[in-house]
């Protein structure tokens, strides 16, 4: 009965007759209707000013929090593999010295030039023409090109670069160009050959 009575005090109200003038005088479910509505206001305006911005913040502390577990993983993981890290890292510079020790020194490039020709004359090649072009520096090396043209068969230089690839030291080969030898007097199958040898130099400065 108590809530019928207040909907029918609340039809029975004129609401031209309210004004802030007289709010102590409204009737009392008015009052109450107000004071919900206002406290509701209050509420959602709260709501978007401080519990909305605190939950974006939490998510991205949360989202922090997440990366940082990852993180320490990962830390922690590096931590417990660090003697395997440092037996890897002496093999590598062990490496490196070894393969440093491939690389000729200035002093010792006519010697490799000497070496290649042995290479190729053993191996039944006619060497028509070695030589070295202009280095190459590079971000950590310098490249010694060094021209090589030749004559012989596929067999003759499948075996120099056999013979090349089992030098002490390090020689690379490039830009192969194999044509048919066509002066007089050559064997029949024999091959012209022009082909670009590296070696390297490391840039110790």
């Amino acid at each position: 009965m108590a809530i019928a009575d207040t909907f029918r005090s609340l039809r029975e109200v004129d609401f031209d007759d309210l004004s802030m003038d007289n709010l102590g005088t409204w009737p009392t479910p008015i009052k109450v209707l107000v004071w919900l509505l206002a406290f509701a206001a209050i509420l959602t305006a709260g709501y978007f000013m401080v519990v909305k911005s605190q939950q974006e913040l939490l998510a991205q502390e949360q989202a922090r929090e997440a990366d940082l577990r990852k993180l320490y993983v990962r830390r922690a993981e590096e931590a417990a593999n660090l003697e395997a890290y440092r037996v890897q890292m002496a093999e590598i510079e062990k490496n490196f010295g070894v393969l440093l020790s491939q690389l000729p020194e200035d002093t010792e490039v006519p010697g490799l030039l000497d070496d290649i020709s042995n290479v190729g004359v053993t191996n039944g090649l006619a060497l028509d023409f070695i030589g070295l072009k202009p280095e190459q520096r590079k971000e950590f090396y310098v490249e010694l090109p060094i021209t090589i043209e030749a004559t012989g068969t596929y067999h003759d230089f499948g075996a120099f670069v056999s013979g090349v690839s089992s030098l002490p030291r390090i020689v690379t080969l490039h830009d192969f160009n194999i044509q048919r030898e066509k002066s007089r007097g050559n064997q029949a199958g024999e091959l012209k050959m022009e082909v670009l040898a590296k070696t390297y130099r490391y840039k110790d400065d």
